[in-house]
């Protein structure tokens, strides 16, 4: 790392090597000659004199790109695209003169920023697929033991761990369909021209649109894409680039959501994310076990969601068949996007697969609340012993306050059942309240709902994506 100058956060410390090489120079430029030879052989297969030894010598040095010569070109020409057009040229001599032939600068750039955003919208879903593989776990692990839910943060009916893991497996359920659907619509942008129009073609085709028509479908399947966009400016349409961050942004709100339940829960001391044995969490109070993990998610998460914006601000300030204005921001937001997301996903699966659980401690708590929510079978019990509902329904109320009171004032265990069995007219025993305490009771069908939604909706999602599981991840930091 250097020391000197500033360095990427995304780079030193969240993303993964897979993805930073994905956004790297190396791929880009290697790209650009993948794309030079897939048109120089367009070209030559729809009749221009182009030879298979040109053709031969393009792919002969496809990987070993001359980047010296590159940049000392740009110094002088001040133009990215043109210096390795040089560079591949000086590598190639008899092919040179048909490099990048009918082209302009936007069939390797945009041609391959589709390419790149593909195959960094397949590695976020290798690790969503994994993220939701070990939520799966989790919910089926802890699918029946009881825990006090909240509405508003305040308790409220109890549910289960594991009900409560379905609720962020959804989340990201949602958000893999919504990457499917963009992943499945990416098109290249083909070979346009300077404004979109093919003219260039016209040219060197004599005006045989025929065979023009053949061009981009030829590119396409050429690069490994279905189709290209029908139409296009100079450019594709930057709402593209809108679509695929809007999948991103999706996918940080969900683990941002997720990380925040985690940070709540482990404030409550019931789960918390994993904790090295060496790890520090304060460096002024030693008994610290801050939920730094949870809180990096939530916090990288942050910057994808706003970072969505960039796309479509870009996409909607877009003059006619093109202005420049997308490049610098385009060159920042999308990169960073997706390394940013990328962060998020490893650090969703390092505390997911790290969860620990404590079952006592969840308890305590549930069953400190438990009598106020056992109030309506309390209730019920005594009426089927002989009360009056309405009358019960305000003793009821009544004793539940002066708990509360106990409770909140005074400091002291919820008394609530001891009230009620010195009540005569519940005709209930201390016995027979104690009971009704048991917290899987007030549970509905938390376990039943886990069991189906793993049955009906994970199973098969994990199925079909079963060569992307088995993804582990370790953090930087």
């Amino acid at each position: 790392m250097s020391t000197d100058r500033y360095n990427s956060p995304l780079s030193e410390r969240y993303a993964s090597r897979e993805m930073q090489y994905i956004f790297s120079p190396d791929m880009k430029f290697r790209t650009w000659r993948k794309l030079w030879i897939a048109l120089a052989e367009t070209e030559k297969e729809l009749g221009l004199p182009i030879t298979d030894e040109q053709i031969e010598e393009l792919k002969a040095h496809a990987e070993d790109i001359n980047y010296d010569v590159a940049r000392a070109r740009e110094k002088e020409v001040r133009h990215d695209v043109m210096s390795h057009v040089y560079a591949y040229g000086v590598q190639c001599p008899k092919a040179k003169g048909i490099i990048h032939l009918g082209a302009t600068s936007c069939y390797v750039g945009d041609n391959t920023d589709i390419i790149v955003m593909t195959e960094a919208l397949r590695l976020v879903k290798k690790k969503l697929v994994n993220v939701i593989s070990e939520l799966a776990s989790f919910a089926q692990q802890y699918k029946d033991l009881p825990t006090l839910a909240f509405t508003h943060f305040q308790p409220a009916q109890p549910t289960t761990v594991g009900k409560r893991a379905t609720l962020w497996m959804q989340e990201f359920c949602l958000d893999l369909e919504d990457l499917d659907h963009v992943l499945s619509g990416m098109k290249l942008l083909g070979s346009k021209g300077t404004t979109g129009t093919q003219a260039s073609f016209l040219e060197l085709f004599e005006g045989n649109q025929e065979v023009i028509d053949k061009i981009d479908p030829m590119i396409a399947e050429k690069m490994g894409f279905a189709k290209c966009y029908p139409v296009s400016g100079q450019t594709y349409s930057r709402k593209v680039d809108t679509r695929v961050a809007n999948v991103l942004a999706g996918i940080a709100a969900s683990a941002h959501k997720m990380s925040n339940d985690i940070r709540l829960l482990q404030h409550l001391k019931e789960v918390e994310e994993p904790f090295e044995k060496s790890q520090i969490g304060s460096s002024a109070m030693a008994y610290k076990r801050n939920p730094m993990r949870s809180e990096r998610i939530a916090s990288l998460s942050r910057y994808v969601m706003i970072d969505a914006l960039n796309p479509a601000i870009t996409s909607a300030t877009q003059w006619f068949e093109r202005t420049l204005d997308d490049s610098a921001n385009k060159r920042l937001s999308i990169p960073e996007g997706f390394l940013a997301t990328d962060g998020i996903l490893d650090l969703c699966l390092n505390v997911v697969d790290g969860l620990v659980v404590y079952p006592k401690v969840i308890e305590k708590r549930l069953r400190s609340e438990l009598p106020f929510m056992a109030t309506e079978n309390i209730m019920m019990d005594a009426v089927k012993a002989g009360g009056d509902r309405q009358e019960l329904h305000e003793k009821i109320r009544t004793l539940s306050m002066e708990a509360g009171k106990n409770v909140k004032v005074e400091g002291k265990e919820n008394n609530l059942l001891t009230l009620i069995a010195e009540e005569k007219s519940f005709n209930l025993t201390l016995e027979d309240l104690e009971k009704t305490m048991e917290p899987a009771r007030y549970t509905g069908r938390s376990r039943e709902q886990v069991e189906a939604f793993l049955t009906q909706v994970i199973r098969p999602i994990l199925e079909e994506n079963k060569e992307l599981l088995g993804v582990k991840t370790e953090i930087h930091v």
